[in-house]
């Protein structure tokens, strides 16, 4: 599964972009359990810690919005990790 980081969560990260290998019927939930699992530099000043904009982001799963983290991922998928942002 690829995971793609946007704004602050691409700071936060470290990285635009990076992949998991999970076991069949891994889902949404045990995917982020896996970001949060990579050990990772001090996010830049200013940006929160990645844990913390986990908790507050909404996601896409192949360009589709998912709420249910309990949806099971498929080996070729695609997590977006979209933070709240301002402005219109």
């Amino acid at each position: 599964m690829n995971v793609r980081y946007f704004a602050a969560a691409r700071a936060a990260a470290g990285v635009e972009e990076e992949r998991f290998d999970l076991p069949a019927g891994a889902t949404v939930s045990d995917l982020l359990q896996a970001v949060l699992g990579v050990e990772r530099p001090e996010p830049p000043a200013g940006t929160p810690p990645l844990p913390r904009i986990l908790s507050r982001s909404s996601f896409l799963l192949n360009e589709v919005a998912v709420r249910d983290r309990s949806v099971v991922l498929a080996p070729g998928d695609v997590v977006d990790v979209l933070p709240p942002f301002a402005g219109g």
